[in-house]
């Protein structure tokens, strides 16, 4: 497997850690949006300081840039990273969109599958032109015709789609390079990988086509007390998960936990949450849900969960190593990758 991990912000203790993390030898770094600072300028600023590790906007999310501004930013972080680039595009959710964009969150498959045709057609070098449902250019009626970028077309940018609903993970395995996937239960991988493969068959693809990165936080624990610990102390995020990250009516990471085998449990968490009851929601979470699509454990657990998230398919593993200052997470990191590699 090859090994991944993900920030946020732009601050200086993001710099350090991408600077060792590349020094241990990880493979790729993420930068994410979500509601912080933007992936953009923080990836020209890791492109220009680093010199191995591959980087990749972890997401940019869709309708808060045109798809031709998302392919203006791309093209340059390609060329100043020397083809380290990986553009990661997701659609979000209503919260983030509506709430702090203040764009519709409407037709977000739509939406996401025509800014990939839009971005090919930029990276292609060609004339962009595209009348889709929510994409149309030029602008109809207007004085506007098609237009190249100036900038030198670049075909091999990968392009990797955050899904988690059926449907949006179909496009995943028809359009894209890369997966990123979170809230995986490699146990209950069907529910993701059924999709998946549906959508590259349907492209005459298959999984090799595919890298499959998926997210989990790492953790190790001295014995079974501290591990118990840690599972409690991670279940008040979980509940966030399952009953804030969304809206009352639209919540992926509820979704995906119910379709994986937690659908009687998410639900309880997700209407004592809503009802304003945290500490009742975080109650109704289980130690074997964190557990389950984390890397929390002794040592050897972890060692264990790598193999079974391995031979459930997964390509990239993406580590969120845990950890209350930089060198903790940076320990946590290292003693991570040495568990990747040993197992192959």
């Amino acid at each position: 497997m090859r090994t991944a991990t993900t920030v946020e912000g732009g601050g200086r203790e993001t710099l350090d850690l991408v600077l060792e993390a590349e020094r241990l030898g990880l493979d790729v770094c993420w930068v994410a949006e979500a509601w912080g600072a933007d992936a953009v300028s923080v990836l020209g600023y890791l492109a220009a300081r680093t010199e191995r590790i591959l980087l990749g906007a972890g997401v940019i999310q869709v309708g808060t840039r045109s798809p031709v501004a998302v392919a203006q930013a791309a093209l340059p972080l390609a060329e100043l990273s020397g083809g380290r680039f990986l553009l990661g595009l997701g659609p979000s959710g209503p919260q983030v969109i509506e709430g702090l964009h203040g764009v519709a969150f409407a037709r977000p498959l739509t939406r996401l599958r025509e800014t990939v045709d839009v971005v090919r057609q930029a990276f292609a070098g060609e004339r962009i032109a595209f009348a889709g449902s929510t994409v149309e250019i030029p602008l109809p009626g207007g004085e506007g015709r098609p237009m190249r970028l100036s900038l030198p077309p670049n075909p091999d940018v990968p392009i990797y789609l955050a899904a988690m609903s059926p449907r949006l993970l179909e496009l995943t395995g028809e359009t894209a390079d890369g997966w990123l996937g979170t809230s995986f239960v490699p146990e209950g991988a069907r529910a993701y990988l059924g999709p998946l493969d549906a959508g590259l068959a349907r492209a005459g693809r298959t999984r090799a086509d595919l890298d499959v990165c998926q997210g989990a936080e790492v953790a190790f624990a001295r014995d079974e007390d501290e591990l118990a610990a840690m599972l409690q102390a991670r279940k008040a995020g979980l509940a966030f998960s399952l009953g804030g990250m969304g809206s009352a009516t639209t919540n992926f990471y509820h979704d995906a936990y119910g379709r994986q085998g937690w659908a009687e449990a998410a639900a309880a968490v997700r209407e004592r949450w809503q009802a304003g009851d945290r500490a009742g929601a975080a109650a109704l979470v289980t130690d074997d849900m964190v557990a389950a699509t984390t890397l929390i454990g002794t040592e050897e657990m972890v060692r264990d969960r790598l193999r079974v998230w391995r031979d459930a398919g997964v390509d990239t593993v993406r580590l969120y190593p845990a950890g209350d200052d930089l060198d903790a997470r940076l320990a946590t990191l290292g003693r991570a990758l040495d568990l990747v590699r040993e197992i192959g």
